[in-house]
């Protein structure tokens, strides 16, 4: 009967194994090259592009929204005047250089402020489609004239002879809900198109529009403006592959450009376009573009001797293990296993006796010179020169299980340095400075954001709080359940009256409801509980009539609008950045990128610390810390790159004194050093995994097993015949099983007939997995 299994593959396995371990040590190990500017940097400039991206996208699609907001809430003071009713139109606090009422069905201005309005391509009546839901923005770049950025809005109005109060009740509704005596005009904004923010000494920003031409370009304090040279292609080219990548969501990428005066320039794009295309920002075709210039690495490392060594360590291991096991056990199992299948052979067939003749060999390894000593005992009691004795015992010798240990801890010499000591790299020396500046410039990047979303917030409210000025009850309550289903931050919206009541509440139960306040603002309700509670308000400006949305004494009220906590917790999500914490004045955690507990406090001392850096003055704007510290998110986490940057102390949020705390791994930046130390680990970790693997295999298979049967064989040269044999397993330990208990039926057949050794007639044991044998 063939043998399944068996010594053999365990032992092949490990050799097998470990030359693939050696091979990935000598190829990923070399491959690693220090680079002149790290992968890392190059992958901050992409984020950095992105996010300012983000940022002028939001910001645009707040300008849509609030034209189209005015354009929708606002009451015209008298429609039979265009200038007046183009003046009352135009939002709050709105940046138009600007604006013009357009007549869709001729095309004519009725009414213009401001500066004149680029008309060029501009088809009214195409635009008001009833198909067409929200007017897309429009960029109009032409000649030397500055870029303007054209904004849109439908506007209802009552036909000649409406009565003025009948307007005022349906000046807000959809388009959709005008009547019969309504007609619709269209509003025209025009403004400056923002530069993208940058952060980080020596960046530069640029806004590119879909040809490549840059339409607003900022930079940091002390920075050039002028490109070098070998960059004057990279807007278009950076604009092309943003718009052709628009489909697959691959809309950001870094480009490095050529040395020059001993530096690199890096350089990062990003699309301004959502990749779902679905806001208003999608047919601009804008990119925004961010660079700076870095100094190259000066100390390169080659690790290919490192490499060439440690996988030539480890070939000259793996022969050596095998050649051993294969010396010491495969070798003599396999020559044991043919020498008791001869001797099970004489006793089937009684004709071969000569077999018996030649004797069995003994090895001197402890479970083969064993089984070796028992089987030539039996040998000799089969032909009459001996009886039943017990095997004369030996000086015991190193066993099976303390070669495969012994194999294990040579494997474990290798492994286990490469696993915790070699390649090991402090992160504070190899993280370079310029990582650190763009940690700390994302993070500013993102305490912007939270303090633009705030102050927007804010911008809106004020805006709806001077649309429901003149509505009756019934309208204002229509215009907070809009505001607060198309506004992102809005968890509730509510009015107080002068009492501190709540009159009108649009969305969920407030948290907790704000005491009337005076003025306007942004100010955090809460400072314990599971959840924050922040909350924007603003004045709502004195009534007109008695069916105003005030209360009894005439006394004006207050529109308070609940900020999310899954909004703020969306805001500091950025990509790349590792984990990032919305800290209050106490630096007590309010929103986060991971899961927390509200007002909790910062997960280790060291970022206290370097929070507590940033304070300022009251009044002041302090000033952003950034350093390489054990951040204490995670148990027997590495250093981190961390960073803290302030609100600024201006606008509706002045007052919170709220922080922006960001901590990434080290490790899990893309530098040389920390790719040699991750692959030089899992190099060792390798060999020390399949090593384990193959040498437990083979002890489960064989070692095991061959105590088993070199028992069983000294027993029975001893004299035992009473204990059955089944063999379980198809391999040499089994067969050689199978062998003995042919032995022991032959050895009982030849003490019951005086002498009759060898009986044809003896059944031979069929492989069983256990149990007794059947009757």
């Amino acid at each position: 009967m063939p043998l399944l299994g068996g010594i053999r593959p365990p032992i092949a396995a490990l050799l097998c194994a470990l030359l693939a371990v050696a091979a990935f040590t000598a190829l990923g190990l070399s491959t690693v090259h220090e680079q002149d500017v790290p992968q890392a940097l190059r992958d901050a400039e992409r984020q950095i592009a992105q996010d300012a991206a983000d940022s002028v996208g939001s910001s645009i699609n707040a300008r849509a929204r609030a034209v189209r907001r005015s354009a929708a809430s606002d009451t015209p003071a008298g429609s039979s005047n265009p200038a007046a009713l183009l003046r009352s139109l135009l939002p709050t606090g709105h940046p138009a250089e600007g604006g013009v009422l357009l007549d869709p069905r001729t095309g004519r201005p009725l009414a213009a402020s401001g500066e004149t309005v680029p008309l060029t391509g501009v088809d009214a009546a195409a635009l008001v489609r009833p198909d067409t839901a929200n007017i897309a923005p429009r960029l109009v770049v032409s000649g030397s004239a500055a870029p303007r950025l054209l904004l849109f809005a439908r506007v209802a109005v009552p036909a000649p002879g409406r009565k003025q109060d009948e307007y005022h009740d349906q000046a807000g509704d959809l388009v959709g809900d005008q009547g019969p005596e309504e007609r619709e005009l269209l509003l025209v904004a025009s403004e400056k198109i923002s530069a993208p923010a940058v952060y980080g000494a020596g960046r530069t920003g640029q806004l590119v529009d879909r040809n490549g031409k840059v339409v607003a370009t900022a930079a940091t304090t002390g920075t050039t403006l002028v490109p070098p040279t070998d960059h004057r292609a990279l807007p278009a080219a950076a604009a092309n592959a943003a718009n052709a990548d628009l489909h697959t969501g691959d809309v950001a990428g870094s480009v490095l450009g050529d040395g020059h005066n001993g530096l690199r320039r890096v350089t990062g794009w990003a699309s301004v376009a959502a990749t779902d295309g679905k806001d208003d920002t999608s047919g601009l075709g804008l990119t925004v573009l961010t660079f700076r210039d870095v100094a190259p690495a000066r100390e390169k490392v080659d690790h290919t001797w490192f490499a060439l060594a440690a996988a030539g360590a480890l070939v000259v291991i793996a022969v050596l293990v095998t050649l051993v096991l294969w010396g010491t056990m495969q070798r003599p199992l396999l020559r044991l296993h043919l020498s008791a299948a001869r001797l099970a052979k004489v006793c089937e067939r009684p004709g071969e006796r000569e077999e018996l003749a030649r004797s069995v060999p003994v090895f001197a390894f402890d479970e083969p010179g064993r089984l070796g000593r028992a089987l030539e005992a039996i040998r000799r009691q089969l032909l009459g020169e001996t009886g039943p004795e017990p095997v004369r015992p030996v000086r015991r010798r190193p066993g099976a299980r303390a070669l495969v240990l012994v194999c294990a801890l040579v494997i474990a010499a290798w492994g286990v340095p490469l696993l915790f000591l070699l390649n090991r790299v402090p992160a504070a020396k190899a993280v370079p400075a310029a990582a650190v500046a763009d940690q700390q410039a994302r993070t500013e990047a993102t305490a912007d954001r939270v303090q633009q979303s705030l102050d927007q917030s804010h911008a809106d409210l004020a805006a709806m709080a001077s649309a429901i000025t003149s509505a009756p009850r019934e309208r204002a309550a229509k215009v907070l359940r809009r505001e607060h289903a198309g506004h992102p931050m809005y968890r509730s919206l509510y009015v107080l009256d002068r009492t501190g009541a709540v009159m009108l509440r649009a969305g969920e139960h407030p948290l907790h409801t704000l005491v009337r306040p005076t003025g306007d603002g942004v100010t955090q309700v809460t400072t314990s509980g599971k959840i924050p509670a922040i909350a924007a308000y603003a004045q709502i400006p004195p009534a007109r009539n008695a069916k105003d949305v005030k209360n009894a004494e005439g006394t004006p009220a207050v529109v308070v609008a609940e900020i999310g906590v899954d909004a703020l917790n969306d805001l500091v999500a950025r990509p790349g950045l590792g984990r990032v914490w919305l800290t209050d004045e106490h630096h007590r955690v309010l929103a986060a990128s991971v899961g927390f507990q509200a007002f909790q406090s910062l997960p280790s001392r060291h970022l206290t610390r370097l929070v507590t850096k940033t304070d300022a003055a009251p009044g002041g704007a302090g000033h952003p810390a950034s350093a390489v510290l054990h951040a204490g998110t995670a148990p027997g986490e590495g250093l981190s790159v961390v960073a803290a940057a302030p609100l600024a102390q201006t606008g509706p949020a002045a007052g919170l004194g709220w922080r922006v705390v960001s901590a990434e791994p080290a490790e899990a930046l893309k530098l040389a050093a920390f790719q040699v130390q991750a692959r030089t680990m899992l190099a060792g970790l390798l060999a020390l995994s399949v090593g384990g693997a193959c040498l437990g295999w083979l002890h489960i298979v064989v070692v095991r097993p061959l105590r088993a049967v070199t028992g069983c064989a000294e027993r029975l040269a001893g004299g035992d015949r009473r204990t059955v044999l089944y063999p379980v397993h198809h391999d040499e330990c089994g067969s050689v099983t199978r062998s003995l208990e042919l032995l022991r039926q032959a050895l009982v057949e030849r003490d019951r007939g005086g002498g009759r050794a060898y009986v044809a007639s003896v059944p031979a044991p069929s492989f069983r997995t256990g149990g007794p044998p059947q009757q």
